[in-house]
């Protein structure tokens, strides 16, 4: 698999060609285009905070102000996860004339729409900085050298879904309608829109079995709350799990490489 991996490398002009053309296909014919990654998480900042200031203020989980930057820091990376797994269920089947051309790397297809939330996450990161600094609050604190482990961290474990689920949506074509309703269950199931202390104590146990309890912990301890986050041994397995998982995803996606060109 790592010498695989490795040949992407190759190909990174391709990898980044196509990059940029997913974003600006994503807002092409729109006034503003381009700008529209920083406007859209712009925009769903704006609205947490109304709900959570105005409409629900009640809801708000106590000593966690301001609510809406906590409730953001969670939600960046969780829209990062569950865009590029969506969208990786259709990378295979709506490029059929990429994968019918025989030095094509099919992998390529999911690992570009990861990317693209990638690049998506971190111009967010720039407007929840902003933000952040507006509340008065530091944002660059010294846990800020932790936030490249977590991403690398989420990106090992998205891929390798990515990859997963790209190849057998070849197959099964259910696979994105049945993940949808998945991903909305997964969503309440990770204290992002509450924090892991706020959930029921004999629920605790099922939260830790989820993986993405533990990096969108990370990511509020490290861009909200500040100044107490360590690696713990929690998110060390979980990279250990995202390892793992990448190396399966990968290992189902070349055993079903050869029946993509037929299939889509």
């Amino acid at each position: 698999m790592l010498a695989s991996l490795k040949q992407l490398l190759r190909y990174r002009a391709l990898v980044g060609s196509l990059v940029a053309r997913e974003l600006k296909a994503r807002y092409r014919g729109s006034v503003l285009g381009f700008l529209w990654t920083f406007v859209n998480p712009l925009l769903l900042l704006l609205v947490y905070t109304f709900v959570f200031s105005v409409v629900m203020p009640g809801a708000r989980a106590p000593g966690l102000e301001p609510y809406s930057l906590f409730l953001f820091c969670g939600i960046l990376p969780w829209t990062w996860f569950s865009s590029s797994l969506l969208e990786s269920c259709t990378a295979l089947t709506g490029s059929g004339s990429l994968l019918r051309k025989v030095m094509f790397p099919a992998e390529i297809l999911p690992l570009v729409t990861v990317l693209t939330g990638l690049v998506n996450f971190c111009l967010g990161l720039v407007i929840l900085a902003a933000f952040t600094v507006y509340s008065g609050l530091p944002f660059f604190t010294a846990d800020l050298v932790w936030l490249p482990v977590i991403v690398l961290v989420q990106l090992a474990w998205t891929l390798g879904l990515a990859l997963l689920l790209s190849a057998l949506s070849v197959h099964f074509r259910d696979i994105r309608d049945l993940l949808g309703n998945l991903m909305t269950l997964w969503f309440f199931a990770t204290p992002i829109v509450y924090p892991y202390t706020q959930a029921p104590e004999r629920f605790r146990p099922l939260l830790d079995l989820n993986p993405f309890t533990h990096i969108a912990g990370a990511y509020q301890d490290v861009l909200f709350v500040g100044g107490r986050y360590s690696p713990g041994s929690r998110l060390a397995l979980v990279g250990v799990v995202a390892v793992l998982v990448l190396a399966v995803g990968y290992g189902v996606f070349d055993r079903l490489r050869d029946t993509f060109a037929e299939e889509v």
